[in-house]
């Protein structure tokens, strides 16, 4: 409908759609930071940690089987460690939350608004966050296991290793940067980089050790 200067105005159906479609390009990833940055530190975290423990092993024994075992040791422990860490770091935020929203309740009289309000409100689970946490450590951790699983030539174990490892994390940084709206070449970049850093000094280290005369 055209107004008295010659100008159009625009319907509200027609203006609320361009607003919705607007919105729906908006995508808040501050939202995921978070769970992502959890999740894809306990998948790199057990990647990386377990690799480096099977690399290093490797430096020395060339069995199978004690690279294996030694990996599994690793996948185990990390589990926990990554659960039992998690539980306390999210149960003591938990425990900050509750004793905040007890403060605030003590110093205004509730209304019904206010207590819709609080029932809402969503706090942390530390069991979930624990259960979480290591299960995306052991999803990170078995790709080494698997590589070296049934490879029983020492050199094609080690390098289907890297390799196998080498791949999962380019994947990590995809996966990463996709979902937190970022660069992939920088995020691949840095976590191939530190992926490989971490299993070469675990490598070369272990050998430096084994050359100097400990015996194994």
């Amino acid at each position: 409908m055209a107004t008295p200067n010659g100008h159009l105005n625009i319907s509200i159906g027609e203006d609320k759609h361009v607003v919705d479609d607007q919105e729906a390009q908006k995508i808040d990833y501050s939202q995921r930071s978070q769970w992502l940055r959890a999740a894809l530190l306990g998948a790199n975290d057990g990647l990386v940690s377990v690799a480096s423990l099977m690399m290093g092993v490797g430096a020395m024994n060339q069995d199978v089987k004690a690279m294996f075992l030694i990996g599994f040791a690793g996948l185990v422990a990390g589990a926990c460690s990554m659960a039992i860490g998690e539980f306390v770091s999210v149960y003591s935020q938990l425990d900050i939350e509750v004793a905040q929203m007890k403060r605030e309740k003590r110093t205004r009289e509730m209304d019904s608004e206010g207590r819709d309000e609080t029932k809402k409100e969503k706090l942390p689970n530390p069991l979930q966050a624990a259960l979480a946490s290591a299960l995306a450590f052991s999803m990170g951790a078995i790709v080494p296991l698997l590589a070296a699983a049934f490879i029983r030539n020492y050199k094609e174990r080690l390098a289907l290793v890297s390799a196998a490892v080498s791949l999962a994390l380019l994947m990590f940084g995809v996966l990463g940067a996709v979902m937190g709206g970022t660069s992939p070449a920088i995020s691949c970049v840095r976590v191939l980089f530190g992926g490989w850093m971490a299993m070469g000094i675990t490598f070369g280290l272990t050998k430096l050790i084994g050359l100097s005369g400990l015996e194994m």
